[in-house]
């Protein structure tokens, strides 16, 4: 595969200092011997600056999107596959002769991360934020047929199933035996938690958290001190962007 002219692949999201992806995909390149691939970042404060992107970096030929970009990019693409479309949200664009084509990688890597976890308790979930993310999460969640219910900080009447923090208390974290964390809250260098009644984990629940780094959360540390299996979005990561390589190499 080396030798065969320049293929530059990218991320674009803000900020970017917590990402892995980079890494991630150098790392593969190594593996696969690739010299002739990179993978760079482009920190976009605001989406407008996506044309000029494209225009500066014309050997693009993918991109993973991340927060805040998943459901702004959509306007700019040419098409959406099918499940991008029923989301609403894309993480990944493959770039062919100029066309742009969203895909969604996060609902395939949520659904591979979490199933080895899942068990009879898990029938009703708690989904923190009403982002990019938390979509492709939900349409996991309810294809499981998982009753879901959001989590925000002030009222959106645009989300059926959802209320404030205010309103969170004991008795539905007892009833949401799987609560899932899609916001941007804890991620590094911050170091914040979610404001919830930690007293009424059990062990009978599943805490995720869609942060990998810190690999621990003060979610998941909350979570896995009152007895809950806990995990990261590590292996999300690498299940996502396993397939977004698939999809641009297709």
């Amino acid at each position: 595969m080396s030798g065969m002219g320049s293929k530059q692949f990218g991320l674009i999201g803000y900020p970017l200092s917590h990402s892995f992806s980079k890494k991630y995909f150098e790392e593969k390149f190594q593996k696969l011997q690739v010299t002739n691939y990179r993978y760079d970042t482009f920190p976009l404060e605001n989406i407008n600056q996506f044309p000029a992107l494209l225009e500066r970096e014309k050997e693009l030929l993918g991109l993973s999107v991340t927060i805040p970009h998943k459901e702004t990019v959509i306007p700019f693409l040419d098409e959406l596959d099918e499940t991008a479309k029923e989301i609403g949200a894309v993480n990944c664009i493959k770039i062919t002769k100029g066309k742009l084509k969203g895909y969604n990688t996060d609902a395939f890597g949520f659904k591979q991360s979490l199933r080895p976890f899942l068990d009879v308790n898990h029938t009703k979930a708690l989904v923190f934020g009403t982002g990019g993310a938390s979509k492709a999460v939900a349409y996991v969640l309810k294809n499981l047929n998982i009753d879901v219910w959001f989590v925000t900080r002030t009222k959106n009447e645009n989300t059926p199933n959802s209320f404030t923090y205010e309103k969170l208390n004991e008795g539905i974290i007892s009833a949401c035996k799987l609560l899932v964390n899609t916001t941007p809250v804890g991620m590094y260098p911050n170091t914040d938690y979610l404001p919830l009644p930690y007293s009424a984990i059990t062990s009978q629940h599943l805490v995720y958290d869609l942060i990998y780094n810190p690999a621990e959360t003060l979610f998941l540390m909350k979570a896995k001190e009152q007895g809950a299996l806990i995990s990261n979005g590590y292996n999300m990561l690498c299940f996502q962007a396993d397939e977004a390589w698939k999809i641009w190499n297709e």
